[in-house]
């Protein structure tokens, strides 16, 4: 089966080429489930109720999310009520949100997705590591196939995430730093791994936010309003090939999808309903 975790998803332009595009890309890549970070869908910074059901309408499955989480306090009941949202595992009990998700692919079979964040350079959180092998516990054994979104700011902190839950789960997938690594391998014991999948939104930017405001700021210290930029919108990930039998996988393929290729595949989706009606 094939799985594809979007990464952070930063404001309209962001969400905008998700609609765009996923259908399309579903078809293309006969993609069975998509996952999706989206801590920065609304406006930047966190994520609505609404703009959750836009992302589902679009194809996503399965939302995470990181540290951004509750920025917009309306999606705390949500998250309740949701079960494939899910809030990072290493948060408080108390907080509201599913430590994980098991999501029903298209093609049949129920894949576990947790989150966690990691602890360097970031705001306190539990211990990653306790938390995972916490959901691995809890998680049903019935369910072979299971994705991590590890949010984290230290490459060395998802190494160390990837190398501990190697053969546990299919794939450790880094999400936050809004910068795709060239780094994706397979993991001795069979799990996927890359540090970072990149930013879904507007690459002419500063980490997805409008340059000459964050550039003032660096320079000055006067605050300034972090605007969410618009140009070169780009949807990154990373598709996971893995065996549903054993969990393990089998290939793993970094993927960026730009402004021409996106129209494309808008057509492509757009030609085919009619003849799939």
């Amino acid at each position: 089966m094939r799985i594809l975790l979007i990464g952070d998803v930063v404001g309209k332009p962001g969400r905008h080429i998700i609609v765009q595009a996923l259908p399309g890309l579903i078809a293309r890549e006969k993609l069975d489930l998509v996952i999706a970070n989206g801590e920065n869908a609304a406006g930047g910074s966190g994520i609505t109720p609404a703009i959750y059901r836009e992302l589902i309408r679009a194809g996503v499955d399965c939302i995470t999310l990181g540290d951004h989480i509750y920025r917009r306090q309306e999606i705390a009941p949500l998250m309740d009520q949701e079960s494939n949202i899910v809030k990072p595992a290493n948060y408080p009990p108390e907080a509201a949100g599913h430590e994980f998700a098991v999501v029903k692919a298209r093609n049949g079979i129920s894949v576990g997705v947790f989150s966690l964040l990691g602890r360097v350079f970031m705001r306190p959180v539990d211990c990653p590591f306790a938390a995972a092998d916490r959901v691995l516990a809890n998680m049903p054994q019935e369910i072979k196939v299971i994705v991590l979104d590890c949010h984290a700011e230290a490459t060395s902190d998802k190494q160390l995430m990837g190398r501990y839950l190697d053969g546990r789960v299919s794939a450790v997938l880094g999400t936050h730093t809004h910068v795709p690594t060239a780094d994706e391998q397979l993991l001795p014991g069979g799990t996927a791994f890359q540090c970072d999948v990149g930013m879904t939104g507007p690459y002419e930017s500063i980490l997805g936010r409008r340059i000459d405001r964050v550039l003032e700021t660096t320079r000055t210290f006067l605050p300034t309003h972090f605007e969410v930029a618009t140009g070169d919108p780009r949807l990154c990930g990373t598709i996971v090939d893995v065996d549903e039998i054993t969990g393990r996988a089998t290939a793993i393929n970094r993927l960026c999808v730009q402004g021409p290729e996106a129209d494309r595949l808008s057509q492509a989706a757009t030609q085919a309903t009619p003849s799939q009606a």
